[in-house]
């Protein structure tokens, strides 16, 4: 009952502590990639209020700002050169609030392959292991999928199922789950190892899945959470975000109106995803066969259209007939074959 109590005042403190960092101006860009082909990167913004902005740090004689526009200089598009850190400085009439993105060279993938929970199946990796994502990222995928659950003590830990060797991960801690080994006797991997494993690359985007859980307080804390570590990380460039729960979903756009976020379960339509100005849809491959004008609509709404999980061979390539954005599969191999044809 102790044990439960504290665990009780260790997550009302954390939500707390999260809930007042988000009363706080953040400064905003609306994209974080650049490209030969296009130096503008994106729009800068505060939440909340108007500001000037200014560009700070080593690398702010690299990019410019007109208006609330940033741009990198051309000449420092450099081939071997991934991304540079800048930091962005928002004055206001209450105060000064500064925010530092890495700003990532756009050489990702654009083939449309999603390895589900990573390149597991046909190289003898776990699935959701780093093994597995580096595996997605030798493979040239576009993106590797993986599942995100969020512990007793509010640790964030990579699994797809809400157990593991009997552990319940919702009433299980961090520490106590790590010490547990995946079939390839890699350890289970905290969000953290994984983000800082992926980002090491500008070629596979990291498609993170945000597990419904109990509750919908929990589910909003989990959001904020993932949200925290993601923007901690400047690894906003890197992450497409995806969620069964609605709940979900809506707190990561309102955390971040430019978050990239695409919602699963297949029960809602185009129409109302646009409406409440989510990225896309991710929806299983039956949900596009019962309402095969979805697709359509879809494009129509400027949404992105994703299907899984699809391994059969004839349905990947109806699904490539229908030119939407992405296919998630278990078996990236033979859909990477497909598409290089």
């Amino acid at each position: 009952m102790l044990k439960n109590l504290c665990l009780s005042i260790l997550l009302m403190t954390s939500m707390y502590s999260i809930l007042s960092a988000q009363d706080k101006p953040f400064v905003y860009l609306s994209n974080h990639t650049f490209s030969e082909e296009n130096n503008v990167i994106g729009m800068v913004s505060l939440h909340g209020s108007e500001a000037k902005f200014k560009l700070k740090g080593d690398n702010a004689k690299r990019f410019t700002l007109k208006g609330k526009q940033l741009s990198i200089r051309k000449k420092y598009i450099e081939t071997d050169t991934k991304w540079y850190d800048l930091s962005i400085e928002a004055q206001t009439g209450s105060g000064v609030h500064e925010e530092t993105f890495r700003l990532v060279k756009d050489d990702f993938h654009k083939n449309r392959v999603i390895a589900h929970r990573g390149a597991w199946k046909n190289t003898g990796a776990s699935e959701n292991s780093i093994s597995a994502l580096q595996h997605a990222v030798r493979l040239g995928c576009q993106g590797s999928e993986f599942d995100v659950h969020m512990t007793s003590d509010s640790g964030l830990i990579v699994n797809h199922d809400p157990s593991f060797k009997g552990k319940i991960i919702h009433s299980t801690s961090f520490a106590e789950l790590k010490h547990l080994k995946l079939s390839n006797g890699e350890s289970m991997p905290g969000l953290e190892e994984y983000l800082t494993e992926g980002m090491k690359q500008n070629s596979t985007k990291l498609i993170l899945e945000l597990k419904p859980t109990t509750n919908k307080e929990r589910a909003i804390q989990s959001a904020q959470k993932v949200y925290e570590m993601v923007r901690s990380m400047k690894a906003q460039a890197w992450i497409d975000y995806i969620s069964f729960d609605y709940n979900i979903c809506m707190e990561l756009m309102r955390l971040d109106p430019h978050a990239r976020v695409a919602y699963l379960n297949g029960d809602k339509s185009p129409e109302l995803l646009a409406k409440d100005k989510l990225w896309g849809l991710d929806y299983n491959q039956s949900v596009f066969q019962k309402n095969p004008g979805w697709i359509e609509q879809a494009k129509a709404k400027g949404l992105t259209i994703n299907a899984w999980t699809v391994n059969d061979p004839k349905l990947l390539q109806w699904f490539l007939d229908q030119k939407i954005d992405f296919i998630t599969t278990n078996e990236p191999e033979m859909l990477l074959k497909m598409v290089r044809k």
